[in-house]
């Protein structure tokens, strides 16, 4: 008859000691334990992480431990799936033996592919980026293909933006032509515009209008003629 408790603690020790940095005990009723497992060095000093958590049914190991995942470094989901993957195919392979020290070493191994999958990772997304920005580019340059339909949406929008400019238009003039004043309300306004002002007025097309009351004196004056005035005397100004 098979001692499961006994193959329990005999492995249990040795994890303890294959794992002296790494391996916590968390309960003994039933038998649980953490194992942390770190991957190598990559190319650039980066590791990947993931801790372990087991725990011994009791006719352990002829049933399945139960196992999961309770934190991870540096490890994206794709790679959590893959090592509960690779776990589950272990446990079925090594049903009927202690298999702990099994499991971790394989998530080890595993750590390991990732880390040098990373540098392969950077690269891809590079390239990718790099793509992206060479597709962008060539839509910039060729422009983007003329349908029925963007073209119909093009022209609905350029027709009203065109509407809004000459409504604007409109109002500007308009109020333009409000404030607008008459070359006789700038003269009425300054009586001291001279005759170069008028001409400027005029050839600006402005419509200047003279009060002709300003001139009536002038024409009620009689000027007398010089030679009919008895006081006249001239001057000889070729005389001796």
């Amino acid at each position: 008859m098979t001692d499961y408790s006994e193959e329990q603690r005999n492995e249990l020790e040795a994890l303890e000691s294959i794992y002296p940095d790494s391996f916590t005990v968390l309960s003994e009723n039933p038998t649980t334990f953490t194992i942390t497992v770190t991957s190598e060095a990559g190319e650039n000093g980066e590791t990947v992480q993931t801790t372990l958590k087991f725990t011994y049914r009791e006719k352990y190991p002829d049933e399945t431990p139960l196992y999961e995942i309770v934190s991870q470094e540096n490890l994206d989901d794709n790679d959590v799936t893959d090592i509960i993957k690779l776990l589950e195919q272990q446990v079925e392979e090594n049903l009927g033996m202690v298999m702990i020290f099994t499991l971790v070493s394989a998530v080890q191994e595993k750590l390991n592919e990732i880390v040098d999958l990373i540098k392969t990772r950077r690269e891809e997304e590079k390239k990718q980026k790099e793509r992206e920005a060479e597709e962008e580019e060539k839509q910039r340059f060729h422009g983007t293909p003329v349908t029925i339909e963007n073209f119909l949406n093009w022209k609905a929008k350029f027709d009203a933006e065109l509407l809004e400019i000459k409504r604007k238009k409109m109002k500007e003039e308009e109020q333009a032509g409000k404030n607008k004043l008459s070359g006789k309300q700038l003269f009425e306004m300054d009586h001291n515009l001279d005759t170069s002002d008028i001409q400027f007025l005029e050839e600006a097309g402005n419509s200047v209008e003279v009060d002709e009351s300003l001139f009536q004196e002038m024409d009620d004056l009689e000027l007398e003629d010089e030679e009919d005035d008895p006081d006249y005397n001239p001057v000889n100004l070729d005389s001796d």
